[in-house]
């Protein structure tokens, strides 16, 4: 029976959470103080968490807008040079082989932003220019995951994350700032945005080792702060309602 038990327990362990060495290392010498493998078990489930959390994430901002009806706040540039960013995140992990634990939210978030692109341009009355968007950005993502692109172009877009991340993120400072709050801005998505990249930082360096992802991360995290801060400082300013025209 213990050693139905045992086996059932690796099974849900290993690979998901431990190697099969820190397995032995903490239920068969019950050394659970050994080091490395606890940093690996808090980078697998930090990563894991981030990667379910981030399911979610954007979902508080995709209700906003459609709630209003309306995308004010948004910077609509500033959430393409997202997209940029997390497509070149994504696609560079794909191709390098890294643990889908260190890069899953990438996906999801992608899908979240695919779709509030979409409904920025829709409530500015561009509708077929948003669905045009869809198909562009679904035959770009085809080509990038193509065997035939080369590694090189991977990298470069990996590379441009940073630039897109700082542009995109001071563009939407930029808007909060000129509009005195920041509008449709969602407060749950910012922060969980803000917390994840922090996160992402110790489980980018423990779990791929790749100082481009690691750099990613840490420059998504001041950026990230700052429109977090942003929020707090506009917290009780709401944007004037538009009146209607007769």
């Amino acid at each position: 029976m213990a050693a139905e038990a045992d086996g059932l327990l690796k099974r849900v362990l290993v690979p998901i959470l431990l190697p099969e060495k820190c397995y032995d290392q903490f239920f068969v010498q019950w050394d659970l103080l050994h080091v490395p493998c606890l940093k690996i078990l808090l980078s697998k489930g930090l990563g894991l968490g981030i990667v379910a959390g981030s399911l979610l994430v954007k979902l508080p901002q995709v209700f906003k807008i459609l709630g209003a009806k309306s995308a004010e706040g948004l910077s609509l540039q500033s959430v393409m040079l997202e997209l940029v960013a997390l497509t070149g995140t994504m696609v560079y992990s794909i191709v390098n082989h890294f643990p889908f634990s260190s890069w899953g939210e990438a996906l999801f978030l992608m899908l979240q932003t695919v779709t509030i692109c979409f409904l920025v341009l829709h409530y500015r009355g561009q509708t077929v220019k948003g669905v045009a968007f869809l198909v562009c950005y679904a035959l770009v993502l085809l080509m990038l995951l193509s065997p035939l692109m080369p590694l090189a172009v991977i990298t470069i877009l990996q590379a441009s994350n940073m630039p897109s991340v700082v542009v995109g993120k001071l563009l939407q400072a930029a808007t909060n700032y000129r509009n005195g709050h920041t509008g449709q801005l969602s407060a749950i998505t910012v922060l969980l945005l803000f917390g994840g990249s922090l996160a992402r930082i110790f489980t980018s360096i423990q779990e791929t080792g790749d100082p481009l992802m690691a750099g990613t991360f840490v420059v998504s995290s001041l950026c990230n702060g700052l429109i977090a801060a942003q929020l707090l400082f506009y917290w009780n300013v709401k944007a004037p309602h538009k009146k209607k025209k007769e």
